[in-house]
């Protein structure tokens, strides 16, 4: 069913605002409408163009993080509420794929879901303490993983955040971590 050129502006709005990553290709294929459409929408609604959403998104979320530099958050970040939620998108490119079956090697999958929790702690040192993972279906190249991270439960010095990693509407990963702020007690074993 084609939508008009208001509920499609507006789904598009609101399509930007759940994944700010979304290319114009992604855009035109999800509203089934052509990539010209998509860019005269977005010109239309003053969005800028991916490249440029990515660096206004990067500049004001990377700010927020305290216990990581922006380089060693694996992912980018799309989303951050210190101490509540976050979420990073993650290209699978070749060079993180096997070469035999280009399948992501799943320590990325872990990396990106730890850096995202860790990120969610308002500290300048905070540590994974423990980490319970499961993966649940191969993610492969080409693929953006959107993962999602909720604080859980604070407890002291730790925090319980869970880690979902969508792929589409598919999970293909969940965390499950303990992250301490050291900063603030001391060290890992302190409650």
């Amino acid at each position: 069913m084609r939508l008009n050129r208001q509920e499609r502006r507006d789904t598009l709005q609101e399509l930007l605002r759940k994944d700010p990553f979304l290319t114009d290709w992604q855009l035109a294929e999800a509203l089934e409408v052509s990539v010209a459409t998509i860019r005269l929408d977005r010109m239309a609604l003053n969005i800028p163009e991916l490249r440029e959403r990515a660096k206004t998104i990067a500049s004001s979320t990377y700010s927020q993080i305290r216990a990581l530099q922006g380089e060693e958050v694996i992912g980018e970040l799309v989303e951050l509420e210190l101490g509540k939620q976050g979420t990073s998108v993650l290209v699978a490119s070749d060079q993180m794929v096997f070469e035999r079956n280009q399948i992501l090697r799943g320590h990325f999958l872990f990396a990106q879901g730890n850096s995202l929790a860790v990120s969610l702690v308002n500290s300048e040192v905070a540590l994974t303490k423990s980490a319970n993972v499961r993966f649940y279906q191969p993610v492969k190249q080409g693929d953006r993983v959107v993962a999602k991270a909720t604080v859980t439960s604070i407890s002291g010095n730790r925090y319980s955040i869970t880690v979902d990693s969508k792929v589409h509407d598919a999970i293909v990963f969940r965390g499950e971590y303990v992250v301490v702020d050291v900063a603030s007690r001391g060290g890992l074993d302190r409650d």
